[in-house]
């Protein structure tokens, strides 16, 4: 027996969308990480499972990390759906909105689905909506000890949290040695995902990513619109920011209250079909 899976691309952020037509539930944490996997399953920073019947939008997502935890909301993952969703006829080039654990977001497809615009809801910097250990507060410029040395960093949730570290260079490799140590820190209840942030100009910054659950990304779409936001809080850009990630870029547009709107491409990989051979003895 095989399982069929499409797979996409987001700058590079790579997702395998599982129909619940195709398989009734979704599979458990150790299947979930043995599909990911690079070498040993399909490969994928994910899996996307939908549509799902939601009276609260027109359709619903879950969205699994390649560990097998579920990720309240991902911003690539989102646009990916919504381009399968296109691929497969359900929805045109008029706007629909998607729940995901993380909210309802709205969405509308482009350029035969090559383009996404998504609303992606609005980011908060308050400690009790993060969440962020320690009382009440907003989250900006607080000071963290990780490995001996301090940072500064500022935290923000879109339906997900992250934290964000403003510095004037910012490497893959900073990423994969800081990301890991900061998004199992204590100060996050619910783990963190992370960016380091290099302001360019008014209306661009470059940010490199340690995704939770998924370790270092080449792109994300809830990393760049808190990493934007937070710039933008600090007062070091404008409302419109090209954001440019290893994977490349994406536009985001902050309005009134922080209210988010993520503008960027999708690429259709291909079809593929899962053995479940692959996930025997789990």
């Amino acid at each position: 027996m095989t399982i069929p899976f499409t797979k996409y691309h987001a700058l590079g952020n790579d997702y395998l969308v599982l129909d619940p037509r195709d398989i009734q539930e979704i599979f458990s944490t150790a299947k979930i990480e043995r599909i990911c996997h690079r070498n040993f399953g399909l490969g994928s920073d994910g899996i996307l499972y939908g549509p799902l019947k939601t009276e609260e939008a027109d359709f619903g997502l879950r969205i699994y990390n390649p560990d097998g935890s579920e990720a309240e909301k991902s911003g690539n993952g989102i646009r990916i759906f919504c381009r399968y969703l296109f691929d497969t006829g359900r929805v045109s080039e008029a706007p629909f909105s998607i729940w995901t654990p993380g909210g309802v977001v709205n969405c509308q497809v482009f350029k035969a689905g090559k383009l996404i615009e998504v609303e992606m809801g609005a980011v908060s910097f308050d400690s009790t909506v993060i969440p962020v250990e320690g009382e009440a507060r907003q989250v900006i410029n607080e000071e963290i000890e990780l490995d001996g040395q301090t940072y500064t960093y500022s935290a923000a949730t879109i339906g997900n949290p992250h934290a964000v570290f403003p510095m004037e260079e910012i490497s893959e490799e900073l990423a994969c040695k800081v990301g890991p140590l900061v998004e199992n820190h204590p100060n996050f209840p619910y783990r963190s995902n992370v960016q380091f942030l290099n302001t360019l100009d008014r209306i661009n910054i470059q940010i490199e990513i340690c995704e939770r659950g998924a370790g270092y990304t080449l792109a994300s779409g809830s990393s760049s619109s808190a990493a934007a936001s937070v710039a933008h809080k600090l007062g070091s850009v404008d409302q419109q920011i090209t954001v440019h990630s290893p994977g490349g870029e994406l536009l985001i547009e902050i309005a009134d209250g922080y209210q988010i709107k993520m503008t960027g491409p999708t690429t259709r990989v291909g079809g593929m079909h899962l053995d479940l051979e692959c996930l025997e003895g789990l």
